[in-house]
C-alpha cells in the first residue's frame, strides 16, 4: 500500500513539474520582484572630485517613442520576434519596418507586378476558402472576409484533455507601387480579431500579438506567390524543352524569316538549345531587342555538318546574328543574318529550313 502511495506520489509530482499552461511558454520564468524596485537617483560627485568612469557594456538603452511601457512582468510575451520572410525572387524587406510590409521587385515581364501580386493573392484566398469583403484595385486596398481557425491550447494543471479556441481574423491588404511600376510594397494590416474559449469572447488582442498575426498571414501569402511562380518555371522549361512547329515565312520587315509556333518568352530560350544543337556558339545575346550575336563553327557532330558535303556547304563558317521577334499573339519570328546584319536571302532560308525545322520539332532538347 505504501509503496503504491509512494508511485502514485511520484507520478503527481512529475505530472505537475511538466505541466505548464500556454500563458507559461509565453512569458519569462521565475520571479517579478524586480518590478517592484524603485528606481535610483544618479550618482552625484562633488565638484571637486573626479568622477569615476563606468562602463557602458551593460548600459540599458532607452525606450523608443512607440515602446508599449505596459509590456512588462507577465504582460510581456518572450517568444522570439514574428519576421516577414522574402521568399520570393526579387522581394526583400525594409529593416525598423515597425509593419508587416515585403517589397516585390519586378522580375517577369508577362504580366504587371500589381496584378501578379493581387492574382497570387485572390488566388491564396481561395485556396484557403476565404471570402473577400470588398476589393478595390484602384484603391491598391483588399480586405477579407473573416478567416476562422482552430487551435488546441493547454487546459488547467488538473486537466487531462486540452480545450479548444476559436479565433476569427479579419486582415486589410493595402499595395503600395511605384511610379515606375516594378517595385511594390504588400502590406497587410489586422482589422479585426475575435477569439472564443468556451463561454468567454475575447476582442482585444495586444500589439505584438497583432503583429505575430499579421506576419502570419503575409507569410503564408509569400509563400503561396512563391509556390506559384516555381510552378510556372518548371511548366515553361517543360514548354521549352517540347517540340515546336516551324513554318517559312517573312517577319514584320518583310524579310525571309522563320515563324514559330510558340510566345516569344517560349521561342527565346528555346532559340539557345536548338543554335546549340545546330553547331552554334552564343557570343552575345540581347534579349529586350531579341538579338543573337552567334558564331557557327562547324563542329563535326552538328547537324548541318551531315547535311551538306564539304564542297556545298550551304552556310560557312563564322559570326552571324539572329533577330527574334514577336509576330503575332502566339508566334515569334526568327531571321537568319550575317555579321553586318543583312538579312539571309529567300533561298538561303529555304535550304537552312529542313535543319532549323527538325531541331526545333525535336522533343527533349538538353537544357
Amino acid at each position: 500500500m505504501k509503496r503504491t502511495l509512494a508511485i502514485a506520489s511520484s507520478v503527481a509530482m512529475v505530472a505537475l513539474a511538466g505541466c505548464s499552461s500556454q500563458i507559461d511558454r509565453k512569458t519569462a520564468s521565475g520571479s517579478y520582484e524586480y518590478l517592484k524596485t524603485k528606481e535610483h537617483k544618479t550618482l552625484e560627485v562633488p565638484s571637486e572630485l573626479d568622477a569615476p568612469t563606468f562602463s557602458r557594456e551593460f548600459a540599458v538603452p532607452e525606450l523608443g517613442q512607440e515602446a508599449d511601457k505596459n509590456l512588462v512582468g507577465k504582460s510581456l510575451m518572450v517568444r522570439s520576434p514574428a519576421l516577414v520572410l522574402p521568399l520570393v525572387t526579387g522581394s526583400h524587406v525594409e529593416e525598423g519596418k515597425s509593419s508587416a510590409t515585403i517589397w516585390f521587385d519586378q522580375v517577369d515581364d508577362s504580366q504587371p507586378l500589381s496584378q501578379a501580386i493581387w492574382n497570387s493573392l485572390l488566388s491564396y484566398l481561395d485556396e484557403q476558402g476565404i471570402g473577400v469583403d470588398s476589393f478595390s484595385p484602384e484603391g491598391k486596398v483588399l480586405v477579407t472576409d473573416w478567416m476562422v481557425i482552430t487551435k488546441e491550447i493547454d487546459g488547467p494543471w488538473y486537466s487531462f484533455a486540452d480545450e479548444e479556441s476559436e479565433i476569427g481574423r479579419r486582415f486589410e491588404f493595402s499595395l503600395d507601387v511605384k511610379p515606375h511600376g516594378r517595385s511594390a510594397a504588400l502590406t497587410v494590416e489586422l482589422k479585426d480579431y475575435m477569439q472564443t474559449l468556451g463561454n468567454d469572447v475575447v476582442a482585444d488582442v495586444s500589439s505584438m500579438e497583432e503583429r505575430r498575426e499579421e506576419v502570419e498571414v503575409l507569410n503564408q501569402v509569400i509563400g503561396h506567390y512563391e509556390y506559384q511562380i516555381q510552378l510556372a518555371e518548371t511548366r515553361r522549361i517543360a514548354r521549352i524543352r517540347q517540340g515546336i512547329q516551324t513554318e517559312m515565312g517573312f517577319n514584320a520587315d518583310g524579310d525571309p524569316a522563320y515563324l514559330v509556333e510558340a510566345q516569344y518568352d517560349v521561342a527565346w530560350p528555346r532559340m539557345l538549345l536548338v543554335l546549340r544543337k545546330l553547331g552554334f556558339d552564343v557570343k552575345d545575346l540581347d534579349k529586350s531587342n531579341g538579338l543573337l550575336f552567334v558564331t557557327y563553327n562547324g563542329d563535326q557532330g552538328s547537324w548541318w555538318d551531315g547535311l551538306f558535303t564539304s564542297d556545298s556547304e550551304l552556310l560557312e563558317k563564322g559570326d552571324y546574328r539572329l533577330k527574334v521577334a514577336k509576330a503575332g499573339a502566339n508566334r515569334t519570328s526568327v531571321t537568319f543574318m550575317d555579321n553586318e546584319s543583312v538579312p539571309f536571302e529567300a533561298n538561303q532560308v529555304s535550304d537552312l529550313y529542313s535543319a532549323f525545322a527538325e531541331v526545333m520539332s525535336e522533343d527533349n532538347l538538353d537544357i
